[in-house]
């Protein structure tokens, strides 16, 4: 019977750049945190003699072939596990192409999740991070959801402590922004010059959720009872992407203005920003007037606009599956 899955999103809170490595990959420090939005996923599996996977959408652009992360995650997975079989993908496409959301990332593990429970298989731990690595680099943070640092390339993961949920807006603007285009821009406006921004990053992951145990694990230290978001935010974090991506498309440092926006405390943004090299950008409220009162000004001026909430790592996994048959 078919399995239903939900494809949730995710934004950045901060991102830094760092050199070239010798891959031709960017490193990188960040702080991913999943949305409640999502898109939903559907998978139908059964052994057989041969492997066969289709792959549909909703979204005429969406490719139905192995270029697809979903269709790629399936595959491999199958190929780990020593199996064969028929499996069936659809992807009902909700959001944008090329939004900086993790949208096709997050199908790809959603994918992968529907087919372990439709074969009742499944990869260890270690095994299905290394295999989301390989398949995007920004693909592993689903495997964990809620608050997560990213380093590396953003493959390498660790949960974070959790942070309350807040509202959130995001923002679609139409206009699509290529992430191959937005690194070459960074690599022409740094040139050679070294750049700190993946120390400040990582000081201020460390300030507001504590330093990572050797496993990597971060904790919040007991002297801190300030909100982590809140102590993140103070330190000044930022994404460097918006340095190159602003100028390219003025329309979006409008749109993060209009974000940030309110007369007062309570309907301005705790923090506003570009999610990846964007074109969604996203603003986190401290109540749900705050975020009401965004998205009209995002709708007075045309932008289309979206009402969601950040999702805690215990509500992503208690309400990703639908196991029911559809």
């Amino acid at each position: 019977m078919p399995t239903r899955v939900r494809s949730h999103t995710k934004i950045n809170l901060g991102l830094a750049i760092g050199p070239l490595r010798p891959d031709g990959f960017h490193q990188l420090t960040t702080v991913y945190q999943t949305l409640s939005l999502h898109e939903w996923v559907t998978v139908e599996a059964h052994p057989a003699a041969g492997t066969r996977i289709t792959l549909s959408s909703t979204h005429p652009r969406v490719p139905t072939d192995a270029t697809n992360t979903a269709w790629r995650m399936v595959e491999r997975c199958l190929g780990r596990l020593g199996l064969r079989a028929e499996v069936d993908i659809h992807i009902d496409k909700q959001l944008p192409l090329q939004g900086g959301l993790g949208a096709g990332s997050a199908n790809a593990v959603a994918a992968l999740i529907g087919l372990e429970h439709e074969l009742n298989r499944r990869l260890p731990p270690a095994d299905r991070l290394q295999l989301a690595a390989d398949v995007g680099s920004d693909v592993p943070l689903f495997l964990l959801g809620g608050a997560v640092a990213g380093v590396g390339r953003g493959e390498e993961v660790f949960p974070l402590p959790d942070v309350p949920s807040y509202p959130c807006v995001l923002a679609l603007p139409a206009a699509g922004v290529s992430t191959p285009q937005a690194y070459r821009d960074w690599d022409s406006l740094t040139g050679t010059t070294p750049s700190d921004t993946l120390t400040r990053l990582s000081r201020s992951i460390a300030a507001a959720f504590g330093e990572p145990h050797s496993s990597g694990v971060f904790s919040l230290r007991e002297d801190r009872a300030e909100d982590p978001l809140l102590a993140l935010v103070r330190t000044g974090i930022e994404n460097d992407f918006e340095q190159v991506v602003f100028p390219q498309y003025p329309s979006l440092g409008e749109i993060k203005r209009i974000l940030v926006g309110g007369s007062s405390t309570e309907d301005a943004a705790i923090y506003a920003g570009l999610s990846g090299s964007g074109s969604a950008l996203f603003g986190l409220y401290r109540t749900a007037e705050g975020a009401k009162a965004a998205f009209e000004r995002l709708g007075r001026q045309g932008v289309t606009g979206l009402v969601t909430s950040t999702l805690p790592r215990s509500d992503y996994w208690r309400t990703m599956m639908v196991a029911d048959a559809v």
